[in-house]
């Protein structure tokens, strides 16, 4: 295939998301429109573990000046009911949980505790995007877990990996302790981008530790699993093909600088699960692996996929075409039927179990 008919940057190094012949053309005006506001510079590839903790709070404080508005566009919700509880977490730690459900529920639902994104280094699971998206998923008739976990920066920082794993496993056990006091009938993982990672390192956690029979299925959006971001291997195609297109490899590079400092974990699966052997996945429960087509990183969720499939793990991928990352949660008011159809993927998945 000629340079001139390879899709995204692999044809056209110049090429940006909103000129994308694939892409969904109403997401494409609203993208384009974020590409003339001055976004946070990334540092340097070579940033110090300071500076890059330095960019996860300016990446933090430009995205709350969007929650207001968030707010006013998120529907009244009048049929879910929110509690909180605060649990111990394994550090000596409180780990928040936000609890939604169907108001007038009447026997037990699927459950499902959820990791929000941000790279497991910012982002807040009481920030309006993941309120919105939790609510929506009770609304469709499911009990929702949401884990407020330690980030590796930004204000509920700084805690490098493990920290916020063993937070996400802790609410997890959390949930299955209380199944009966939730009404839960089953459990699954769920997450999107740095939340993807870690509703599969959850699982994988589980199996290594032997309580993966809390855990009844994992539906893991875009996740952000490879870590490989400045030098991208070839068989990850879509880190170059879909580059700059909402992220990009310096920005990811930085992010993985903050969750592992001294570099560490690059080959650790529990920090970075596309570096799993194929023994190790035998046994997991059945998986959904959800990626966006637009998106850097799409190819190593669909390699993950790959990896389970050889392992004999029940597992699905779909992806959602014409978007880019985290596209079916981000642009729900502009592209609603595609928030639609992955909520009703992922109830259907839940209720399958």
């Amino acid at each position: 295939m000629s340079e001139m008919n390879l899709p995204g940057r692999l044809g056209n190094p110049e090429l940006n998301f909103e000129d994308d012949p694939r892409a969904d053309p109403r997401i494409a005006g609203v993208m384009a429109m974020m590409a003339r506001a001055k976004g946070v510079k990334p540092p340097a590839s070579d940033a110090s573990y300071e500076q890059c903790l330095e960019y996860c709070v300016a990446l933090e404080r430009e995205g709350e000046m969007s929650h207001s508005l968030l707010l006013e566009m998120m529907p009244d919700f009048d049929e879910v009911e929110s509690t909180v509880e605060t649990i111990d977490g394994v550090d000596g730690n409180k780990i928040t949980l936000f609890i939604e459900r169907p108001k007038n529920q009447t026997g037990v639902l699927p459950g499902m505790v959820h990791m929000h994104g941000g790279g497991m280094v910012l982002e807040k699971a009481a920030d309006p995007t993941y309120v919105r998206w939790r609510k929506s998923l009770a609304q469709a008739g499911m009990v929702i877990v949401g884990v407020e976990f330690r980030n590796g920066g930004g204000e509920l920082g700084n805690y490098p990996f493990p920290a916020g794993l063993n937070d996400c496993a802790t609410a997890t056990q959390w949930t299955y302790a209380n199944k009966e006091r939730l009404d839960i009938s089953t459990i699954i993982t769920s997450g999107e981008s740095g939340g993807g990672n870690l509703c599969i390192a959850t699982a994988l956690k589980a199996h290594k530790e032997g309580w993966s029979n809390q855990i009844n299925g994992v539906y893991s959006m875009c996740p952000y699993i490879s870590g490989s971001y400045l030098n991208p291997p070839p068989e990850l195609a879509s880190l170059v093909e879909n580059n700059t297109y909402m992220l990009d490899g310096g920005m990811m590079a930085n992010l993985v600088r903050v969750y592992d400092p001294n570099g560490e974990h690059t080959a650790n699966p529990l920090a970075w699960p596309l570096h799993v052997i194929d023994d190790d996945l035998s046994g997991l429960p059945p998986h959904i692996i959800s990626v966006n087509e637009l998106d850097p990183l799409r190819d190593e969720g669909l390699a993950y996929y790959r990896k389970l499939m050889r392992a004999g793990v029940s597992a699905v991928a779909r992806t959602v075409h014409g978007t880019p990352h985290a596209g079916d949660i981000a642009f729900v008011d502009i592209a609603p039927e595609v928030t639609a159809e992955t909520l009703r993927s992922i109830h259907g998945f839940a209720n399958s179990l």
